[in-house]
């Protein structure tokens, strides 16, 4: 259940802005989780490439995005990533809560919308990966219903390192793969 005053809603065209401001409010709350970023990633230009290019990737029915809104700001996000058909029907979930809106259950609510959003593509499984630090967002997941499944040693390039991450999976069914277009990919 989503907190009172936020709203959950698709990434829009216009959201560059929002998401550059969003991002330099909570550029150090996010930083020892994220890639190093360059100046450039904190300006409205850079944010609309971005969502421009996040939106064709929704598009073409490879990923999914959703920003967590109050008050007509960017409190949040979640993406579901890396859609992969065929035998596998997968994909990796991402997400960030700003400072201000943390201990709210927001995280987990965006988690859980995504996961909805990944059964209504009819994938299988989703997946997501934390730093070993990251508690908090472990927290998050098994509140969502997903499982550890294990280290991954230097799998991101985290805060300028390679980092080892806490592994983590959601079965969303058990049906069989239909020979659907997507089963024959």
């Amino acid at each position: 259940m989503l907190a009172e005053g936020y709203e959950i809603r698709p990434l829009a065209v216009g959201d560059g802005p929002a998401l550059a401001m969003a991002y330099r409010c909570n550029r150090e709350h996010l930083a020892p989780w994220d890639p190093t970023r360059p100046e450039a990633f904190y300006t409205a230009e850079a944010q609309s490439v971005e969502v421009a290019d996040r939106l064709r990737v929704v598009a073409a029915g490879q990923g999914g995005s959703w920003v967590l809104v109050r008050d007509g700001e960017v409190a949040g996000r979640v993406n579901l990533n890396n859609v992969i058909r065929g035998v596998l029907q997968s994909a990796s979930v991402g997400y960030w809560v700003g400072a201000e809106h943390t201990g709210r259950g927001l995280a987990t609510a965006m988690v859980e919308h995504a996961l909805t959003e990944a059964a209504t593509l009819g994938l299988h499984r989703v997946e997501a990966g934390t730093l070993l630090a990251n508690e908090p967002s472990q927290r998050v997941l098994v509140k969502a219903g997903f499982e550890r499944i294990g280290i991954a040693r230097e799998f991101l390039f985290i805060a300028g390192k390679w980092q080892d991450h806490v592994l983590f999976q959601r079965i969303l069914h058990h049906r069989p793969l239909e020979s659907t277009r997507a089963g024959r990919r």
